[in-house]
């Protein structure tokens, strides 16, 4: 799979706008022109309409509603992405149920945020997708982890048995101690700067063994890892 587009030094990350609501995009569209570093390259109103202007102007950001007339948003979404596999797609979206979240992701998009998110967390999010990393409104990730596990409670005590470290290098013997305790704890929900505090080494010791284990699971992002860990 060809690897998302990093924006190099000084560069502006390109958004492609999609929803319906021309109110929602004209809002979005004016908060996103306020940042520095993104540059809005075009508006869509429908899912097909997203899937043609991701062709021609080639964002490395496809900002995506889920509800959306003539194609939904997971579909178009898939469309995108089978076609420039390069693209992160961030969800935009009211819908925080499972069958959205999981729809949009197995899909492929890269995060998940639903619409009350602030400016300061969309921002953020923009960014991290377009640096090929995965992110998720906090509600979000929980009903994820809930809904990929598929454990009822009377399963958390087996779940948490096999992911632990020691758990972790049996069952993924190519991991090095040090991956497979910064996989567990990629598992807990845990970010790379809360990692690295965790483990007393710096942030980008803990992206070197991420990058590794990824490579070494076949997991695209953190939601993969997630998932791989509480199966």
């Amino acid at each position: 799979m060809t690897p998302p587009r990093l924006a190099g030094e000084g560069a502006r990350i390109r958004v492609l706008v999609c929803d319906d609501q021309a109110i929602v995009r004209d809002g979005l569209v004016t908060l996103l022109s306020l940042l520095p570093d993104v540059e809005v390259v075009g508006e869509a109103s429908d899912g097909a309409d997203a899937v043609r202007r991701a062709a021609a102007e080639q964002p490395d950001v496809v900002l995506m509603d889920l509800r959306m007339p003539v194609l939904d948003g997971a579909a178009a979404t898939a469309a995108i992405l089978s076609a420039r596999p390069g693209t992160a797609v961030l969800v935009l979206t009211t819908y925080a149920d499972d069958a959205s979240i999981v729809g949009a992701l197995r899909a492929g998009a890269r995060g998940y945020l639903t619409k009350d998110a602030g400016r300061a967390e969309l921002a953020a999010a923009i960014r991290s997708v377009s640096q090929g990393q995965s992110t998720f409104a906090p509600e979000v990730g929980a009903r994820l982890i809930d809904t990929l596990t598929g454990r009822a409670d009377a399963d958390a005590a087996t779940a948490a048995d096999r992911s632990t470290p020691d758990a972790l290098r049996i069952r993924f013997p190519s991991l090095t101690p040090r991956e497979a305790d910064v996989l567990a704890l990629v598992g807990d929900g845990l970010s790379n700067t809360e990692i690295a505090a965790r483990m007393f080494v710096s942030v980008a010791t803990v992206k070197t063994h991420i990058n590794a284990l990824f490579a070494k699971l076949a997991v695209r992002d953190r939601a993969q890892a997630i998932a791989l860990v509480r199966s």
